[in-house]
């Protein structure tokens, strides 16, 4: 054999033989070496999100800006920014962590102000302020190595140094042999006794490759300085103001058409005797960049790929996280609830903008996608990046009081936005693709797409709002209407190719009946669906309370007497120590007193010890009677007419939580005899009442309450006592039984309110009405869904989309119309449906 090595083989032998364990660690470390610019990235966002200062912010814009820009990839001049940015924070950090520092003798008291300038700047003093600077410059030099084994490392400093060989310091050369005048220039070297800086000019050839985007390190310094500087640097004339306008003018029409040789050498001439010092500084920064974005949207090639999918998961991400952690982003909301606050009618501002801000970015980027704008992808990147680090570290702090390193859910935001902007830059680098063609989840027919396809479509105004948008951004003869029929049309298919692909999977032979496991899968899943849904309002109302109810004790119970109308003459409250729950022994008797008492036991089986509070009131009344004397003398003249009937009113108030519930009960009689309930239920959702199913019987009445007026000097009020009292007791009081029904958690209140009519109402017959839609009707679409081959009516909504693609619009119309006769004729329908034979 050829190329056969004994100790190759052996090698190879005893890495295979190695185990499983170690064998994956070398498969990590493999991972490591061949991302480790990603290593490197993440490193550098870890360190900023746990810092979040204006020192580390740097090096993320540069990462977003420059690096993932970059073409093939970050030049040497980005790597060694990043080491010596690095190694000079470090230093920063560690000088300033001197203790004679004035901000440093404060530290505990400024540490979590998000506007304290070191705070800001990064060099206030703490524990650890240097532990992921220094993982971040390790994880530099790894990949310093990493590069240097590959021989990656110098590569840009000898393509400096071969095109350094080629140009000259005073002339204009030309690369590739002696071209003519109107040939194209591949490089001016505009040198000047300062400095030099190379212009290059994109050529209009086609079988070259694309110049490296890493040219903004593409400059040659001179080391030395000619006499002529010093002139150049005080000459301030309206020949230099003529050498600057010659510049821009060079500038201006490089990238359009090509300059003559006399034409420009004329003008380096002027240049080179003219030009200030501040101008060629000002344009080392500015060609450089210019070249770098300029080779960026108009490249020779591009690998052209799509990732917009995955942009898209990044936002909706983003979005999950503002809804649900919509608090992270407002001031005083910490423990807010959205559900709460909605349920209020109430939206909260900062919820409301980072939606908005959020859902806006989405449509951009999907405009831009539908354009296949480059330049626009660019712009819009470098909007986001610098108004979203400038938004979430200098804004939000000040918004929520809070410094970014310590609000958890905003650094989880920016996180995922700061993978949207790697993909982001990964999309400008290689270019849209040229055609856009129909959904990303129709790309295979198989369950999975089915069924995310499905649930796609159901989300609400989601289908819509993609069918209007990609109409308007798309270049197109048809009208919204025939866009959204095309849509539809080629959905439906869609569906019916995925369900005709599972029936060639798993084919049905004929004449067999269904499996059991069919049958008994899918209807016996369908059957326990609908009883679930029937009687779920019953199941769910009488779980709520009896399995997650939580006890709702009361906070305060008050009684107020009063006789036919006039001023009451008794009110009295129980409160915090006067609230009392039932111990075992207590709760025990109390059931064995109603042994006998079917209807009472079955009451009291729905409530626990904890759910019964005894009250005990004061006898003496807490305000006194302040009736007036013609209103005295016509109430005892009312008590001493034993003909008419005289009103006694009692009435209670139960405060739980904060709802408040009030009844009045009136009762006609001469005496005070059974007049006081003793058991009264307090329903969490209605007003409180007596307990008939214990007040009735021989030993279970209601109580007698003795009734007499106390006077002192000129003060006089009423004592009230009752006879029939479970806890004995020599003063006067009375004592009330309340029995409190659990109320529903807090998660589950919205949809406990509505009551079991209100859920058949809202819920059974909504579903209901969804179900019956799919049982009923099939007749009617028959000619449509039971088609048994779609793929040439899927072949020709897919031309539809490949010829809006290419441009041909006309041919688009011609498409569209076959496809409208095509559902109009049925005999048409039926022929190109048929099976291939």
């Amino acid at each position: 054999r050829m190329f056969h090595d004994d100790e190759l083989e052996e090698s190879e032998k005893f890495y295979v033989g190695q185990p499983r364990v170690l064998l994956l660690i070398y498969a990590l470390y493999n991972t490591l070496v061949a991302r480790s610019e990603m290593v490197c990235y993440f490193v550098i966002i870890l360190n900023h999100m746990i810092s979040a200062s204006m020192i580390t912010l740097v090096l993320p814009i540069l990462i977003f800006l420059w690096a993932m820009l970059s073409v093939p990839r970050p030049s040497k001049r980005f790597w060694m920014t990043a080491i010596v940015y690095t190694e000079v924070a470090i230093v920063i950090k560690y000088f300033f962590q001197f203790g004679f520092f004035p901000w440093n003798k404060h530290v505990d008291y400024t540490k979590d102000k998000p506007y304290h300038p070191p705070n800001i700047i990064g060099i206030e003093k703490k524990e650890g302020y240097v532990h992921y600077d220094l993982v971040q410059l390790l994880a530099l030099f790894f990949h310093r190595s990493i590069l240097k084994c590959h021989g990656l490392w110098d590569e840009d400093e000898k393509g400096d140094s071969s095109s350094n060989k080629e140009d000259t310091d005073d002339e204009l050369s030309l690369t590739g042999g002696r071209r003519d005048s109107s040939a194209s220039l591949k490089s001016v070297n505009l040198a000047a006794s300062v400095e030099s800086i190379h212009v290059h000019f994109p050529e209009q050839q086609t079988a070259i490759r694309r110049k490296s985007s890493s040219s903004i390190s593409q400059l040659s310094h001179r080391s030395s300085f000619s006499s002529h500087s010093n002139q150049s640097k005080g000459m301030v004339s309206l020949q230099s103001m003529k050498a600057v306008r010659a510049i821009l003018d060079i500038f201006k029409n490089m990238n359009h058409t090509t300059l003559s040789l006399h034409s420009l050498q004329c003008k380096l001439c002027v240049i080179k005797s003219h030009c200030g010092l501040c101008c060629f500084r000002t344009l080392q920064v500015y060609v450089p960049i210019r070249q770098f974005f300029y080779n960026l949207i108009h490249p020779d090639y591009s690998a052209v790929t799509d990732v917009y999918v995955l942009m898209f998961l990044a936002d909706t991400v983003d979005f999950i996280i503002i809804v649900f952690g919509f608090w992270a982003f407002g001031k005083h909301s910490a423990a807010a609830d959205i559900t709460s606050s909605l349920s209020e009618d109430q939206v909260p501002e900062a919820f409301l903008v980072m939606v908005l801000i959020q859902f806006g970015t989405m449509v951009v980027d999907r405009a831009l996608y539908l354009k296949k704008t480059v330049m626009g992808k660019v712009i819009f990147q470098v909007i986001l990046v610098f108004g979203i680090h400038f938004w979430m570290f200098f804004i939000l702090p000040g918004v929520t009081e809070r410094k970014f390193s310590q609000n958890t859910v905003a650094q989880l935001w920016y996180f995922v936005k700061c993978v949207y902007f790697g993909l982001s830059a990964y999309q400008i680098r290689c270019g849209y693709p040229t055609r856009v063609l129909g959904n990303f989840l129709t790309k295979s027919y198989n369950y999975v797409n089915l069924f995310l396809f499905q649930g796609f479509r159901l989300v609400p105004f989601l289908t819509e709002l993609r069918a209007v948008m990609d109409w308007v951004w798309t270049d197109t003869t048809l009208s919204l209407s025939s866009w959204i029929c095309v849509e539809d049309i080629y959905a439906h298919i869609f569906i019916l190719k995925c369900w005709r692909e599972s029936e060639k999977r798993y084919p049905q032979p004929r004449g067999q009946k269904k499996k059991k496991v069919v049958k008994y899968g899918m209807g016996g899943m369908i059957i326990v669906l609908l009883i679930c849904i029937v009687w779920f309002p019953l199941l769910f109302m009488s779980l709520i309370k009896s399995v997650a109810g939580i006890t709702n004790k009361p906070l305060d119970v008050s009684i107020t007497i009063t006789l036919g109308g006039y001023q009451p003459i008794f009110t009295m409250s129980a409160q915090q120590n006067q609230l009392k729950s039932l111990d075992p022994n207590e709760f025990n008797e109390f059931l064995r007193s109603y042994r006998g008492n079917t209807a009472a036991l079955q009451f009291l089986e729905g409530y626990a010890r904890e759910d019964i509070t005894r009250a005990d009131l004061e006898g003496n009344s807490n305000s006194l009677w302040t009736i007036s004397p013609p209103s005295r003398q016509k109430m005892i003249h009312g008590l001493l007419d034993f003909d008419a009937d005289f009103t006694l009113v009692i009435s209670w108030t139960i405060q739980r939580g904060k709802k408040y519930e009030i009844f009045d009960f009136s009762f006609f009689s001469r005496t005070l005899e059974e007049v006081y309930p003793y058991y009264i239920k307090a329903p969490s959702d209605s007003l409180a009442k007596p307990i008939k199913q214990l007040l009735k019987g021989m030993y279970c009445k209601w109580e007698n309450i003795t009734v007499s007026l106390v006077k002192n000097t000129s003060e006089e009020w009423w004592v009230l006592n009752q006879l029939g009292k479970r806890q004995k007791t020599p003063q006067e009081s009375l004592e009330l039984f309340i029995f409190s029904d659990k109320v529903s958690p807090p998660s589950l209140g919205f949809l406990a309110g509505y009551g079991i009519m209100g859920l058949y109402a809202s819920v059974v017959l909504v579903i209901g009405k969804f179900v019956r839609e799919f049982f009923s009707g099939i007749s009617h679409s028959i000619m449509f869904e039971e088609l048994p081959n779609v793929d040439r009516i899927l072949k020709l909504c897919t031309d539809i989309f490949l010829v809006r693609e290419t441009g041909e619009l006309e041919l688009e119309e011609d498409l569209y119309a076959k496809l409208i006769f095509l559902y109009r004729s049925p005999e048409t329908m039926i022929k190109w449906t048929r099976e291939k034979t």
